[in-house]
């Protein structure tokens, strides 16, 4: 991992300490808030289907009631998914639907949204694991976050009727009811 960790530093012999979260918390599938964290400028080596390129790798961190994880997403900048990136600005509230920007990456960290987090499975050393991943962004919803919604607290609650973009369609996900069909 590069930048020592998620940004680390040293600590001195004589420095207080108080983390005692290190444990990986992976996410139920569902709608959280999150918090830019880090923002960092990456290249992508390329790929069969795409060839070497910028990124922005991203950090997002989501407090739930089990306690806080912590998320990294790439964003490749290839015109080919310029729709993933509008999506992640449009989440933010940097962006409409429609309009062209320039992102102002220096705004990015401490930038708020919510998005569809999902699992997803991965082989590593011949041994299966799990990530969290991002399935979709939704709309930045002023509303939503001028109410004052404690990030903590409204988590593990999806909003009602989100409205998201899904290959350049938006689209109505209809809030969840357990139990209800």
């Amino acid at each position: 991992m590069s930048e020592y960790q998620n940004n680390g530093h040293e600590l001195g012999w004589d420095e207080g300490i108080q983390d005692d979260s290190g444990a990986f918390l992976l996410l139920e599938d569902g709608d959280y808030n999150f918090e830019v964290t880090n923002f960092e400028r990456g290249r992508f080596p390329g790929s069969a289907k795409l060839p070497a390129c910028n990124k922005a790798v991203l950090t997002l961190r989501v407090d739930t009631t089990k306690g806080s994880a912590s998320v990294k997403y790439d964003l490749i900048l290839f015109s080919t998914l310029e729709w993933k990136i509008s999506a992640f600005f449009r989440a933010i509230g940097q962006k409409k639907h429609g309009e062209k920007i320039v992102p102002n990456w220096n705004t990015v960290v401490g930038a708020k949204g919510r998005a569809k987090f999902k699992q997803r499975t991965y082989t590593k050393d011949g041994e299966e694991k799990q990530a969290n991943d991002i399935a979709d962004f939704y709309d930045y919803d002023p509303a939503f976050f001028a109410a004052g919604n404690d990030w903590t607290k409204q988590a593990d609650a999806a909003p009602a009727a989100p409205q998201s973009v899904m290959n350049g369609y938006q689209t109505s996900t209809p809030a969840f009811t357990p139990g209800k069909f």
